[in-house]
């Protein structure tokens, strides 16, 4: 598989909608991570992202333009142990209380398809990395609907064992803008990963179209420590 240049998949793209980046830092430090969302509506917009426990929470902006929190309103992140799980809605809560009762990230995911909003029919992804011994290992999982038909929910689960330096995974939830909104295909692209925080932070954001972008967050975790940094962007500051 051919590096791609996450600066370029995000500059051409002006609606990826919400992404999710893993990988290892290029000096092989740090396990990290990025999640972005965008939005259309005004109520896709009028979101923020703030912190909650060790993970993080979607909140509106303005509470009285929040018109339907069902898809929006969610924990992107939450840390179970030496387990930091990431996704693009409710699901989140799915995975941390199936790990929790001794299920895998694919088993928990079971129970859930993609999201109720025909026609776009969004997928729901998913990420988790796991820290451990010094010893790092990742996986993604994305639930689509069967080209569009909501009859069937396809089901993706990609592992990435002893995460490579230098070396991440970025999977996002459309092809390109469109009505109805064309859903992910194949594998997450493999891009390259640094080592600093904020030039990784400033990549992103910068790359993302500047109309639809609406919060981002990055984190990079010690493989040795377990100690993080995290970085919150959000366009309603």
């Amino acid at each position: 598989m051919n590096m791609l240049s996450l600066e370029q998949e995000l500059k051409n793209n002006s609606y990826p909608g919400r992404g999710i980046v893993i990988g290892r830092s290029e000096d092989g430090k740090s396990a990290v991570t990025a999640y972005f969302i965008m939005g259309r509506s005004v109520n896709s917009r009028n979101r923020v992202f703030v912190e909650e426990g060790e993970g993080i929470r979607t909140q509106a902006f303005d509470p009285s333009k929040l018109s339907d929190p069902s898809l929006i309103i969610y924990a992107p992140v939450r840390v179970l142990g030496n387990k930091t799980i990431v996704t693009n809605g409710d699901q989140t809560d799915t995975i941390y209380e199936g790990m929790d009762r001794q299920l895998t990230f694919e088993q928990s995911l079971r129970s859930r398809e993609f999201e109720p909003d025909a026609p776009n029919y969004t997928p729901r992804i998913s990420g988790i990395m796991h820290i451990e011994n010094g010893k790092y290992n990742y996986a993604m999982s994305i639930l689509k609907s069967n080209n569009g038909n909501p009859d069937q929910c396809n089901r993706y689960t990609f592992t990435y064992s002893n995460a490579v330096a230098g070396e991440g995974h970025f999977i996002h939830t459309y092809m390109h803008d469109g009505n109805p909104l064309p859903s992910f295909e194949g594998e997450p692209k493999l891009v390259a990963i640094p080592n600093d925080i904020d030039a990784f932070t400033s990549l992103v954001w910068e790359s993302l179209n500047e109309d639809n972008k609406v919060s981002l967050f990055v984190r990079f975790i010690n493989i040795e420590t377990g100690k993080y940094e995290t970085r919150i962007v959000n366009k309603n500051a």
